[in-house]
Formats: C-alpha cells, structure tokens, sequence
C-alpha cells in the first residue's frame, strides 16, 4: 500500500526560492526531489548560499537533472570545494520520473525547480514543478488578479 504524499511540503529552513517561476509558468504538478549533494555543497546551502532563478531540470538516461543551479563555493572549504554550476542528480522514484519524462516529451512541459529546502530530518530537498509557459496576455491577466487582490484586501481592511 503506498502512502499519499502529503499537499504541502515539510520545509524547515528554505535556501532558495524561484518567484519568479509562478508568474513565468503555469504550475501543474509538484513534486518533492532529493537532492546528490558533496560535503562542502550542504555546508554552502546551510550557510543559506544559493540560487535557482535560471535553473531547470531534464530527464537523460533515466534519471533527473538540476541544470544552471549555482551553490557558491563553501568559505572555509579547502582544495576538494565543489564547482558552483555542476550538474547535480536528483532523486525521485521511478514511477515519478517516467510520469514526468511522458509530460516533458509528449505536452511539452519543463520542469522548473520552486524552491530548495531543508526538511525536518535536515536533507536538502527541492521542491519540482512540472509546468507549462505563460503566454504575455496570460501574465496580464495574471498582474491584474494580483493588483485585484490587493485592492481588495486594502479596501476590506479600510471599510471593514
């Protein structure tokens, strides 16, 4: 019997996080991605150093890919630091990565990380969206909402 996941993710310290991905992209899916990481990379995303605004992931040879996701060089790391721009596997169970690897090559999706995190047992995690490009009358409609919402909330507060 599998356990359901649960909605919202148990995110303890967030690292990183792409803002701009939910204005860019409509979210369809999330998923939660372990994270391969060296030594001196966790003591750098402890020290709350990173950044995931150009980054993206792609399926290759049955695995998932954290592309462009730049985790500066540890301070005190010494000659075996690791490089801030490699490659970094994520982990995902099977079934997962063939369902996202049918919606990336079928409908064309990407796969857009939303945020990088510690969980409650202290592992790296990334939060994954499988999601779909907005187009620019999809972004109007989506600042006017936004701009309703706070004029809304405004007037309920003075009003109300």
């Amino acid at each position: 019997m599998v356990r359901p996941k649960p909605v919202t993710f148990d995110k303890l310290k967030i690292v990183a996080e792409n803002r701009r991905a939910r204005f860019d992209y409509s979210i369809e899916d999330t998923y939660e991605a372990g994270l391969a990481l060296q030594g001196t990379e966790v003591k750098a995303l402890r020290a709350g150093e990173a950044s995931i605004a150009e980054s993206y992931a792609e399926v290759k040879d049955g695995q998932v890919w954290l592309i462009n996701a730049n985790i500066p060089e540890y301070s005190h790391g010494n000659r075996l630091n690791h490089e801030p721009r490699r490659p970094r596997k994520l982990l995902l169970h099977e079934r997962e990565i063939e369902r996202l690897f049918g919606a990336v090559e079928r409908k064309g999706m990407t796969l857009v990380p939303l945020s990088v995190y510690f969980n409650r047992t202290g592992r790296a995690k990334v939060e994954l969206a499988l999601a779909k490009g907005k187009q620019t009358h999809d972004k109007r409609a989506s600042i006017k909402e936004r701009d309703w919402k706070r004029d809304k909330a405004r007037l309920m507060r003075d009003k109300g």
